[in-house]
């Protein structure tokens, strides 16, 4: 063999070690992601130097690639942020230091550890942890921080502004508004006549009935929007329309196609059977619990999987969760000005929330038997804050209920049952109240 190819041997052999020593490194580089590199950790991040000087003081444990730390990332922030001075808040990242994994006997990505004033592990906790799901357990621990020795009572309204002094043939079965004489759509029930404000509130009432439906359209008409007389349903021809600056649709009934026709040509829309109709109203459900929605009055829910949906109002959005048992991404408008607020939640709790201030309203009434329930999704709703809620409430002296955070709203959503989120919202027989 002459000398250059045995020079030509040694450059390759050179070169095949080079790769396999690179290629070997990457390997472990990669098995040891999940802890990270092995130097030992410095001593200032040891146990006994951050804790032990006089203040509470959260460890959290994890690393900057993996999903749920990285949802931790803005809530340490907040929190080191909002309580600088009464509480000391911690990330250590394995990928910079694997001796942190037994340093706090680390075992799932990310753990939390609370450890008190004097330095004493008092809970841990392994996974996402939501901002008020820390601060709870914090006040369950007995560590104020407020810095308050008391909290001033969550805004609620449980009696009306003002009594309701309208006839209940003027109120919509449905959402409570009032009922114009020319939208106007009734049910004639064995108990009863039943009044809504507009066609798309008798098909929320349709949609989410348990009871026999068939041949139920018989029972229904609608006020003939020239005259103001009843027409029975089936018999009616509608005009569905748009409003150019929402997008929301509007309906008028006619008589007879003739009046439509007319219409038509002075306000544009598309003339439809009630057949054609009930297949519109009846195309966008609430991802929660069924009822008909217009995207443009409901939440948008997107959920992990890439699905999109809606919440008829903004808690069915959150029940959309627990529904489906999987993450979701809540996009909402403040009741009062329309401001966007974002939420999105990681294992059943809120992993982030646009703005920070949002709060939520649960409206309720009072049964006669004295308790509590639910006022039905149009008395629900989110505020950018507290001021905006109060806004609102002003401008509707008829609701009742409480501010409760968007946090407690998602509880109680997960805490629902499936036969509970089967029921959610339904009616179960068409009946006047």
């Amino acid at each position: 063999m002459n000398k250059t190819g045995k020079v030509g041997i040694v450059v390759v052999l050179v070169v095949t070690i080079i790769t396999v020593i690179a290629i070997k490194q990457n390997k472990s580089s990669q098995d040891s992601a999940a802890f990270g590199s092995d130097g030992q950790i410095p001593e200032m991040y040891k146990v006994q130097q951050l804790t032990g000087k006089g203040l509470p003081v959260l460890v959290d444990v994890g690393a900057d690639t993996c999903i749920p730390c990285k949802l931790m990332a803005p809530i340490l922030k907040e929190l080191k942020e909002e309580l600088k001075g009464r509480i000391i808040v911690q990330f250590l990242n394995l990928n910079e230091y694997s001796g942190f994994a037994d340093e706090y006997k680390i075992s799932v990505m990310p753990t939390q550890i609370f450890y008190d004033a004097s330095g004493e592990e008092r809970f841990r906790h392994e996974g996402f942890f939501s901002k008020e799901d820390i601060l709870a357990k914090w006040k369950e621990l007995g560590v104020n921080l407020s810095g308050e020795t008391s909290q001033a009572p969550a805004f609620e309204r449980l009696k009306p502004a003002k009594l309701d002094e309208r006839t209940k043939d003027t109120i919509c079965y449905m959402c409570d508004g009032d009922i114009n004489p020319k939208t106007l759509v009734t049910v004639q029930t064995e108990k009863g006549l039943v009044r809504m404000c507009s066609p798309h509130c008798y098909f929320i009432m349709y949609s989410c009935l348990t009871e026999d439906k068939t041949d139920f359209e018989k029972k229904v008409s609608a006020a003939d929007t020239v005259t103001g007389n009843l027409v029975p349903a089936t018999d009616a021809v509608f005009l569905l329309g748009q409003d150019e600056n929402t997008g929301r649709p509007w309906i008028k009934t006619f008589a007879n196609r003739e009046a439509a026709v007319t219409e038509r040509s002075a306000s544009g829309g598309n003339i439809l059977t009630y057949g054609l109709l009930q297949e519109k109203e009846l195309s966008h459900h609430c991802g929660f619990c069924d009822r008909a929605v217009y995207p443009q009055d409901a939440a948008e829910v997107i959920i992990d999987n890439g699905v999109h949906t809606w919440g008829c109002c903004s808690h069915c959005a959150l029940g959309v969760a627990a529904r489906t048992g999987k993450n979701i991404e809540v996009y909402e408008k403040d009741r009062l000005t329309g401001d966007k607020i974002i939420v999105k939640t990681f294992d059943g709790k809120i992993a982030s929330l646009e703005p920070q201030s949002a709060v939520a309203w649960f409206g309720q009434r009072q049964k006669a038997d004295g308790t509590w329930a639910s006022a039905g999704c149009f008395h629900q709703g989110f505020f950018v804050n507290e001021d905006n809620l109060k806004k609102w409430i002003e401008k509707n002296p008829h609701e009742t209920g409480r501010l409760i955070s968007i946090s407690q709203a998602l509880a109680d959503k997960m805490k629902l049952s499936p036969e509970q989120i089967q029921k959610a919202c339904k009616i179960g027989e068409c009946i006047p109240k």
